[in-house]
């Protein structure tokens, strides 16, 4: 794989031009109209490197990737001032839980408190419950703790959001919230997330195990969880269960064991 982060298009590059993601959830595409690579979440700052008619060539803040998107997804840039803290939540037309909901948004999405209206944050987007906001600077300090607010969601194959995820989106959705940098593909995260362990080392909370394509985070010395193909969702799996079914799939053996 291509590090994403390190191979713009020069045929594309016209200028430098910050913006922010303005759908609660966007596709980052390999090349324009192409296949999804990772997604984007409301709120998100990217830099604008072109555009040709819908398609806008990116580079996320967060990672450093290069990507395309609808151009329709991007607005100006404006400092957001608080993110999504719990799992998913909704942007109500008014602070009343009973009027409709305007579009749902995913853990981590950043959004602009304009006021407060008794348990309601008001926002341009709608009303969203001031208990599913966090500050936008603070930040979670547990890693695997976030990535168990998202047992049972959806595995999507490049997905970032709490509809659907895939296994490096979940530990790179984990990793972020709690300040640490993490590219967004597990063979990148193999090279960059803390050091590699000899075998034998006794698992702790927030390691990291990879295998060819495939990376999960150690919850406890016997569990781990992962967005997985095999029970297409995040779930909790024994470790020593986890790593014969894989090698039993024709996946392999364990190939790192990181610690930050």
């Amino acid at each position: 794989m291509s590090d994403r982060r390190l191979t713009p298009n020069p045929d594309w590059a016209t200028g430098e031009t910050p913006a922010r993601i303005c759908l609660p959830v966007v596709d980052l595409l390999a090349r324009p109209h192409g296949p999804r690579d990772r997604q984007l979440l409301m709120g998100e700052a990217v830099t604008i490197l072109g555009q040709r008619e819908d398609t806008a060539h990116i580079r996320t803040e967060k990672d450093g990737y290069h990507g395309f998107v609808n151009a329709a997804a991007l607005g100006p840039e404006s400092p957001p001032t608080h993110k999504i803290s719990a799992p998913a939540s909704h942007a109500y037309a008014a602070p009343d839980l009973k009027s409709p909901n305007r579009l749902s948004l995913s853990f981590a999405s950043r959004v602009a408190v304009i006021a407060t209206s008794g348990s309601f944050c008001e926002t341009e987007y709608g009303h969203i419950p001031a208990q599913h906001l966090r500050p936008i600077d603070s930040l979670e300090t547990d890693p695997a703790a976030i990535a168990e607010r998202f047992i049972g969601t959806p595995y999507l194959w490049g997905g970032n959001s709490r509809f659907g995820i895939d296994c490096s989106g979940l530990v790179q959705t984990a990793f972020l919230a709690c300040g640490h940098p993490c590219p967004g593909d597990s063979d990148l995260q193999a090279a960059d997330l803390g050091e590699a362990l000899p075998d034998g080392t006794p698992y702790l909370r927030n390691d990291l195990l990879f295998w060819k394509g495939h990376v999960a985070l150690v919850l406890t010395p016997k569990t781990l969880i992962h967005a997985n193909a095999h029970a297409m969702a995040v779930a909790v799996e024994g470790i020593d269960a986890a790593i014969a079914r894989i090698a039993s799939q024709g996946d392999g053996p364990v190939t790192a064991h990181r610690r930050l």
